[in-house]
């Protein structure tokens, strides 16, 4: 897990700093907030980074955050699936990125709307985020699991740019929360990705 860990009042503050809509519908359960955050920690592999998920709900706000990774694996760093490297997910609020739909068959969150990343190119065993090369659109950076079976420790092939939960168990709530959101508010998802940094500063 994480050293870090974030709360949900450091995540609305950062959001609040940044200008980034909160959604807080007091009315109707299940306006969901979908943020990740990127912790400080730059060796690859890890699942050493947050998903989190939290609505309004009867005057008050559910909060759940689950280790997650927010960068590739090793796998992909060193055999990217693009010319141009392999795809990191920039930081920023996207709005309508994400809809339930399929993953390898499965059921997650897939890409439909622009997001920009930046792309590690070098195909060495480091993150590189300072590469200058970046793009928008959809490349299916979707958000799913890992293993279906147990709590994954290494990234490896699990993800080439996509948010991925380590733990199939609180991925399977988060799909339930999700499938809620859905049927409250419609299939399309805002992603926020945060740093473990901009909690420093507000």
């Amino acid at each position: 897990m994480p050293d870090f860990r974030p709360s949900l009042n450091g995540v609305l503050r950062v959001m609040s700093a940044k200008g980034y809509r909160v959604f807080h519908n007091d009315d109707q359960a299940f306006d969901l907030n979908l943020v990740g955050i990127r912790t400080q920690t730059l060796v690859p592999n890890r699942f050493d980074d947050w998903v989190t998920v939290f609505y309004r709900s009867h005057g008050r706000w559910i909060y759940n955050a689950f280790p997650a990774t927010t960068d590739p694996g090793l796998f992909w760093l060193g055999s990217p699936l693009n010319d141009l490297g392999t795809a990191i997910l920039k930081e920023g609020q996207y709005r309508g990125m994400y809809e339930l739909g399929k993953h390898k068959g499965y059921r997650a969150l897939r890409q439909k709307g622009p997001a920009t990343v930046i792309r590690d190119y070098d195909e060495d065993d480091r993150l590189t985020f300072d590469s200058g090369r970046e793009e928008t659109g959809v490349f299916l950076i979707n958000l799913h699991r890992a293993s279906r079976f147990n709590e994954s420790l290494n990234v490896n092939r699990w993800s080439a740019g996509c948010q991925v939960l380590c733990d199939p168990l609180q991925f399977n709530y988060l799909m339930e929360v999700c499938e809620k959101g859905r049927a409250a508010f419609g299939n399309s998802f805002t992603y926020t990705l945060l740093h473990e940094r901009d909690f420093a500063q507000v």
